[in-house]
C-alpha cells in the first residue's frame, strides 16, 4: 500500500527501531526493494535521487513506484531524496510522492528556515510528509576533524529548526557521507552530538550516507574487475548504535550498487553466452532485495508492518 510515512518513522522513534530509505533508479532497483519489504513484513521508503529523477523521469519513477507500492501488501514511501531546491520539492509532490526531502542546508539558516517552511505549507497541505536538513555531510576523516565539525549539526539550531519549520523529520549531521569512501582512516560518528539532539527534539531523526560498503561486498566485486580501493563505510555497530539513541530513519545507497555491480560483473564472467536483457536484470534485482533485506533485519524494521 501507498503511504505517508510519518507514522512508521514515528513509531519508530518511539519503539527504538528504524525504517529503511532505499534509493533506486529503475523497475527492477523499485521491485528488489518492495519485495524485500514484502519479504520481511517491513515498513520501507523508496527514494530516488535528482540524479535518477533525470535519468527516468519523474512522472515515470513515480508510476512505477506508486503502481508497485499499491499491489504491495506492506506500506511503502514514495520519497524524493536530497531536493536541492523548492522547484524541486514541489515537482515531487505534484508527481505524486508520498514524502519529499527538501535540502536547502547549504544555505544560511536563516535562509534554509524559510525554504523549508515554505515546502512544508505546501506539502502537508496535500498529506505528504517533509524531511529537512541541516547540517551538511562531511566525515571527520575525509576532510579533518575541525573541518567536518564545523559542518556538523549545532542541536541549539536543530531545536530551532523543526519548531519553525514544521519538518516532520530531520536529517543532522554527524561525521558520515555519501558515497561508497567514507572514511580515509578509522570510521568516527559523533555520537554524543547525537544523543544531545535525540534529547531536544521528538521528531524522527534520519541518518544520511550510511551504507556498509562491507569489505566482503567489495572483495567480490574486486574478484569480477571492480576497482575500489579504499572503499569503506559505517560499521554495524554503529548503525545499532544510531537507532539506540534516536534514529528512526536510515538511507542506504551505496551498498545496493554494489550489491547489484557485483553480481552483473559476476554473471557477465561467468556467462559470456547470456543473451536476453531480462535475465541479466533479475540477477541484479535478486542482488538487491537480498542487500535490502539485510539492511531491514539490522535496523530492526522486520515485521514492524502494520
Amino acid at each position: 500500500m501507498l503511504v505517508n510515512p510519518l507514522s512508521y518513522l514515528t513509531a519508530a522513534r518511539q519503539e527504538g527501531w528504524a525504517v529503511g530509505g532505499f534509493n533506486v533508479y529503475n523497475l527492477e532497483s523499485a521491485r528488489a526493494v518492495i519485495a524485500a519489504a514484502t519479504n520481511l513484513r517491513a515498513p520501507v521508503m523508496v527514494q530516488t535521487s535528482e540524479g535518477a529523477v533525470k535519468h527516468a523521469g519523474f512522472g515515470n519513477i513515480a508510476s512505477i513506484v506508486r503502481r508497485l507500492a499499491e499491489e504491495a501488501p506492506v506500506p511503502v514511501a514514495l520519497h524524493m531524496d536530497h531536493g536541492k531546491s523548492i522547484e524541486v520539492a514541489r515537482a515531487a509532490v505534484e508527481a505524486g510522492y508520498t514524502s519529499v526531502m527538501i535540502d536547502t542546508s547549504r544555505l544560511p539558516l536563516e535562509e534554509n528556515i524559510a525554504a523549508t517552511r515554505e515546502i512544508v505549507e505546501y506539502a502537508h497541505a496535500r498529506d505528504v510528509q517533509v524531511e529537512a536538513e541541516i547540517g551538511q555531510l562531511a566525515g571527520i576523516e575525509d576532510v579533518g576533524e575541525e573541518e567536518a565539525e564545523a559542518t556538523f549539526t549545532v542541536p541549539e539550531e536543530a531545536v530551532r529548526f523543526v519548531n519553525e519549520t514544521g519538518a516532520d523529520s530531520l536529517t543532522i549531521t554527524i561525521g558520515t557521507s555519501h558515497g561508497a569512501f567514507k572514511f580515509k582512516g578509522e570510521p568516527r560518528l559523533d555520537f554524543g552530538r547525537l544523543g544531545t539532539i535525540a534529547d531536544l527534539i521528538e521528531n524522527p531523526i534520519v541518518l544520511h550516507g550510511a551504507s556498509a560498503v562491507r569489505s566482503e561486498d567489495v572483495a567480490f566485486a574486486e574478484r569480477y574487475g571492480a576497482r575500489l580501493p579504499k572503499a569503506t563505510g559505517i560499521p554495524q555497530e554503529f548503525i545499532q548504535r544510531a537507532i539506540s539513541l534516536g534514529v528512526a530513519k536510515i538511507n542506504t545507497d551505496s551498498d545496493l550498487r554494489l550489491a547489484a555491480l557485483g553480481r552483473m560483473r559476476q554473471v557477465l564472467t561467468e556467462r559470456p553466452d547470456i543473451f536476453n536483457l531480462y535475465e541479466l536484470m533479475g540477477e541484479v534485482e535478486d542482488a538487491i532485495r537480498s542487500s535490502v533485506e539485510a539492511r531491514i533485519r539490522l535496523f530492526g524494521s522486520e515485521a514492524k508492518a502494520a
